[in-house]
C-alpha cells in the first residue's frame, strides 16, 4: 500500500470518492499493528520459558490476545474489501478522470493549478488517453481562453458553432502521444484525414495511446492488489498461527501459577468450554452493560 502511493500520489485528484483510501489505510494501519503485536508475542514467548519472569505477563495476556485476535480479523476483512471493491473503484476513477479532463485547462484556477499536471503525468507514466479513450478528449474544451486567439476565423467559428460557446476540436493533449510510434506525432485534427499526409484515422493505427486512463488504473490497481493480497494474506496465517500458540502457552502457563514445581507438563487448550458457551461468555457482560445504561437513561428521563 505505501508502495502504491509512492507510486502514484496523485491518485486524490483523480478519485472522485475518498472512501475508496479506506482499505489501504486500514492495511498499512495493521500493518504497523502486527509489528508491535510480534514484538510483544517474541518478548512473551521468551519469558515463557523462566517461570520466575512470566508471571507478569498474566494480567495482559488476555487483553494482548483480544486486541490481536481484532486485528488480524481487521486484516482479513481489509483484503476481502479490496477485491470486493473493484466496481467502487472503477466508478470512482471514472467520474475523477472526467472531472479532471473538464478541469484540465484551469491553470490559474486557485485549487486546480496542478490539475493539467496531474493529467500530463498520469497519461504519460500509465500510457493511456481520456477517461474511456482519446476521444473524450474531443468533447471539452481543453485548451483555456487565454491561449485562443479570437480574432482568428476558425476560432470564431468553433466558438459559435458550440451551444455552450466552447472550443472543442478532434485533438488531444501532448501526453497522448506515444514516443514509441515512428511517424511524429498527430494530436490535432485527428479524424481529418485531408490535413495529413498518407493518413487513414479509421483504418491506420494511431500514433497516440489508444487506452483509456480508467482501464489503466484499474488494471494496475488490482495487479497490484493481486501482489499485495498474496502477501498479506501469508502475514494472515502467520499471524493467526502466532495466536493460536499464544493461547496455548497463555492456558499453559496458568496452569502452572501457583505450583511449587514449576517444571511439571500442563496442557494448553484454544477453548475452555465451546464454542457457543465461550461466544456468550463475552457477549453477556456487553448485553448487560448496555442493559444497565439504557434503564439509567430511562429513569433519568422519567
Amino acid at each position: 500500500m505505501v508502495l502504491m502511493k509512492m507510486k502514484f500520489p496523485f491518485e486524490k485528484r483523480v478519485m472522485d470518492n475518498t472512501e475508496i483510501h479506506a482499505v489501504p489505510n486500514t492495511l498499512m494501519i495493521v500493518g504497523l499493528a502486527s509489528l508491535g503485536i510480534n514484538y510483544f508475542a517474541g518478548r512473551m514467548c521468551q519469558d515463557a520459558l523462566d517461570a520466575g519472569r512470566f508471571p507478569r505477563w498474566k494480567t495482559f495476556m488476555q487483553p494482548y490476545w483480544g486486541v490481536s485476535l481484532l486485528f488480524t480479523l481487521l486484516m482479513l476483512t481489509a483484503v476481502i474489501m479490496s477485491y470486493a471493491m473493484k466496481g467502487n473503484l472503477e466508478s470512482s476513477l471514472k467520474i475523477g478522470l472526467k472531472n479532471g479532463i473538464r478541469f484540465y485547462k484551469d491553470t490559474d484556477t486557485p485549487g486546480r493549478c496542478f490539475q493539467k499536471q496531474t493529467i500530463d503525468r498520469l497519461q504519460m507514466e500509465f500510457r493511456c488517453c481520456g477517461n474511456t479513450d482519446f476521444k473524450d478528449w474531443f468533447e471539452v474544451q481543453w485548451i483555456s481562453n487565454r491561449y485562443l486567439d479570437f480574432s482568428s476565423k476558425e476560432v470564431k467559428d468553433r466558438v459559435k458553432s458550440n451551444v455552450d460557446g466552447r472550443y472543442l476540436f478532434d485533438g488531444v493533449p501532448f501526453s497522448c502521444c506515444n514516443p514509441s510510434s515512428p511517424r511524429p506525432c498527430i494530436q490535432d485534427r485527428l479524424t481529418n484525414n485531408s490535413a495529413h499526409y498518407s493518413y487513414e484515422h479509421q483504418t491506420e493505427e494511431l500514433n497516440i495511446y489508444i487506452r483509456g486512463c480508467r482501464e489503466a488504473l484499474v488494471n494496475y490497481y488490482m495487479g497490484l492488489m493481486n501482489t499485495i493480497g498474496a502477501a498479506v494474506l501469508s502475514v494472515f496465517l502467520v499471524q493467526s498461527s502466532v495466536l493460536v500458540s499464544l493461547r496455548y502457552l497463555q492456558t499453559a502457563m496458568e496452569a502452572v501459577a501457583g505450583q511449587e514445581n514449576t517444571e511439571i507438563e500442563t496442557e494448553g487448550y484454544l477453548l475452555e468450554k465451546g464454542v457457543k458457551e465461550t461466544i456468550m461468555e463475552y457477549v453477556t457482560p456487553v448485553l448487560v452493560f448496555l442493559q444497565l445504561n439504557q434503564v439509567g437513561s430511562e429513569d433519568a428521563e422519567a
